[in-house]
C-alpha cells in the first residue's frame, strides 16, 4: 500500500497504456482509470470523497464549449463535398492539366489533397476518396505502386495539419488557445510540408521517369477553351469556399464555429448547384458526424474523469519533475517529447493522443517559456505520421480498403515510408525556423502592444515615468505619432478592476 501510495500517478499512467495495448477502446479506459485510482486514493487517504462531486461540473464544462461545435460543421461540409463528387472533378480537372508533365497525376493527387484538406478536414474522406479515383488511373498508365499508394495516403493526412483541421481545433482546447490563432499559425507550415511532397515527386520523376510517366496524348481528352470551362467551374467554388471559411476566421470576422457552419451551408449549396444532394446523401453524411462527434465527447469526457484524478495525486507534478530534468533545456525537452509523440503514434491515433499526453506536456512547456501556438502546430505535424505509421496507420487502413488485390499490402507500407522521413523531416524545419509558425502572430502581438501603455497612480511608483510594454526606455519617453495611447490604470492588488486588467489581456486581441 505505501508503494502504490508512493507511485500513484506512474502506476495510472502505466495502467491507462496497459489497457490501449489490451485494445480497449481508449475513452472507457481513461473513464476506468479515473474512477478506480480515485476510489484507490481515496481508501489511502490520499483524495477526499468530494473529489468525484467535481466531475458533473467538469463534463457540463465539456458540453457547454461552444468551440467544440466546429467539429460537427467541418465534419459534415467534408462528407457532403467528398459524397456530391467534388473530389473526383478537381482530381479530373487537375489531373488534365499536368497531364503532359512526368509525375502529372501525382502532382495532382497531392494539389487536391490540399485543397480537400481545406476545405474538408478529415482524412478519411480524403484518402478514400482519392483512392477510389485516382489509384486505377494510376496504375493503367504505369505507375510505381509504391509512389502510387504513398502519394495518395500522405496527401490523405494534409487534412490533419491544413486548417480547417479537426486535430487543431482539439489541439487549441486542450492547449487553452484561440482556435483561430492555432489555425493562422499551421497554414504556412501545411503549405511547406505540400512542398515538400511535391519536391519529392519531382526527384522521384527526374531520376525514375519510369515510375512516374506523363499521361499519354490520348488520355488527356480537354484542351484549350474547355479545360478553361472545366477549371472555372471545377477549381473556382472549392476555393471560394475555403476564403469563405478560413478568410472570415483569419480577418477575424467570423469564429471557427462560424466559419464551419458557413462553409456547412456553402458545401450544400455546391452540392445544389451540382445536382447531387438527395436525401440518402444528407442521411449518410449527418449520421457520419454523429458518429465522429460522438467517439470526440466521449474521449474528452473520458479524458476529464482521467485528469480529475491524475491531477488529484499530483500526478501533473511528477510530469513536470520527469521532464525538467532532461538536459538541453527548451531543446532536450523537445527532442524528448517529439520522440514520445513519434512513437506513440504506433499505437494511438491523433485524437487519443491530443486528449492523453498534450495536456500533460503543455503545463511544462510553457513553464520553459515556450510558445504554445507554436508547440500545438509542432504536436500536430509530429502526430501525422500516426495515420501513415505501418503497420496501424489508419490512413494506409483506408487506402487498403479501396485498393485493389493486385495492389499488395507491403506495397502500401513501404510506400509510405518516405513520405514519413519527409514528415519527421518537417518537424526539425519547424524547431528550426519557428518563425514559419508565429511570424504573422508576432506582428499582430507587436502591433497591438505598441499601442498599450499602463500608467501608474500616484502614490504608488518611484518616479513620474510610465511603464511601458513596448523596448523604448520609460524615463521621457514621449508619445508615439498618430494619436494618443490607451491608459489603463493599474489597480492595487485588492482591486477587483485587477480581474479586468487580466482579462482585457488576455482577450482575443492580445
Amino acid at each position: 500500500m505505501e508503494f502504490i501510495a508512493a507511485n500513484m500517478a506512474p502506476l495510472m499512467f502505466g495502467s491507462l497504456v496497459l489497457f490501449m495495448l489490451f485494445g480497449y477502446p481508449v475513452a472507457f479506459a481513461l473513464a476506468a482509470n479515473g474512477i478506480v485510482f480515485g476510489l484507490i486514493g481515496i481508501e489511502l487517504g490520499m483524495l477526499t470523497p468530494a473529489l468525484f462531486q467535481a466531475l458533473p461540473d467538469r463534463i457540463f464544462g465539456v458540453m457547454s464549449n461552444d468551440t467544440l461545435l466546429a467539429i460537427p460543421f467541418f465534419t459534415f461540409m467534408g462528407l457532403i463535398l467528398e459524397r456530391s463528387g467534388m473530389a473526383e472533378d478537381l482530381l479530373d480537372t487537375i489531373g488534365q492539366l499536368f497531364g503532359p508533365v512526368r509525375g502529372g497525376l501525382a502532382f495532382a493527387v497531392i494539389f487536391v489533397g490540399a485543397i480537400l484538406a481545406a476545405t474538408t478536414g478529415v482524412v478519411a474522406a480524403s484518402v478514400i476518396s482519392m483512392g477510389l479515383i485516382s489509384l486505377p488511373i494510376m496504375m493503367r498508365y504505369g505507375y510505381d505502386q509504391r509512389l502510387a499508394t504513398g502519394v495518395i495516403a500522405a496527401s490523405g493526412t494534409l487534412a490533419q495539419i491544413i486548417p480547417p483541421s479537426l486535430v487543431l481545433i482539439i489541439m487549441a482546447d486542450q492547449l487553452g488557445r484561440s482556435v483561430g490563432d492555432m489555425y493562422q499559425g499551421a497554414l504556412v507550415p501545411g503549405l511547406v510540408l505540400t512542398a515538400f511532397y511535391v519536391a519529392y515527386v519531382a526527384l522521384v520523376a527526374v531520376f525514375r521517369p519510369a515510375a512516374a510517366p506523363a499521361l499519354p496524348p490520348e488520355a488527356r481528352t480537354l484542351r484549350g477553351g474547355k479545360l478553361l470551362l472545366r477549371v472555372l467551374t471545377s477549381l473556382v467554388p472549392p476555393l471560394l469556399l475555403i476564403f469563405l471559411v478560413l478568410g472570415t476566421i483569419f480577418l477575424g470576422i467570423a469564429t471557427p464555429t462560424e466559419g464551419g457552419a458557413m462553409g456547412a451551408a456553402g458545401a450544400l449549396v455546391m452540392a445544389v448547384m451540382r445536382k447531387r444532394l438527395s436525401v440518402a446523401l444528407l442521411k449518410q453524411a449527418m449520421e457520419s458526424t454523429a458518429k465522429l462527434t460522438t467517439f470526440v465527447i466521449f474521449i474528452l469526457i473520458g479524458a476529464r474523469v482521467f485528469s480529475l484524478t491524475f491531477y488529484g495525486v499530483e500526478g501533473h507534478l511528477w510530469v513536470e519533475h520527469l521532464l525538467d530534468d532532461l538536459p538541453g533545456g527548451q531543446v532536450g525537452f523537445l527532442i524528448v517529447v517529439n520522440i514520445l509523440i513519434f512513437l506513440l503514434a504506433f499505437f494511438l491515433d491523433f485524437f487519443e493522443l491530443a486528449f492523453i499526453v498534450v495536456p500533460l506536456l503543455a503545463p511544462v512547456a510553457e513553464k520553459l517559456g515556450i510558445d504554445l501556438i507554436w508547440f500545438g502546430v509542432l504536436l500536430g505535424v509530429n502526430m501525422q505520421t500516426s495515420f501513415m505509421h505501418p503497420p496501424f496507420g489508419f490512413a494506409l487502413f483506408y487506402l487498403r480498403s479501396v485498393a485493389p488485390p493486385s495492389i499488395k499490402t507491403t506495397q502500401i507500407y513501404w510506400g509510405a515510408v518516405p513520405f514519413v522521413v519527409i514528415q519527421i523531416i518537417m518537424v526539425g524545419v519547424l524547431i528550426a525556423f519557428p518563425q514559419l509558425v508565429t511570424m504573422g502572430l508576432d506582428a499582430q502581438v507587436k502591433v497591438d502592444t505598441d499601442q498599450v501603455e499602463i500608467v501608474v497612480p500616484e502614490g504608488d511608483a518611484q518616479d513620474d515615468s510610465p511603464v511601458r510594454f513596448d523596448d523604448e526606455p520609460a524615463a521621457g519617453a514621449a508619445p508615439a505619432e498618430g494619436g494618443e495611447k490607451d491608459a489603463i490604470p493599474v489597480p492595487s492588488a485588492d482591486d477587483d478592476a485587477a480581474k479586468a486588467l487580466e482579462k482585457a489581456l488576455q482577450g482575443d486581441k492580445k
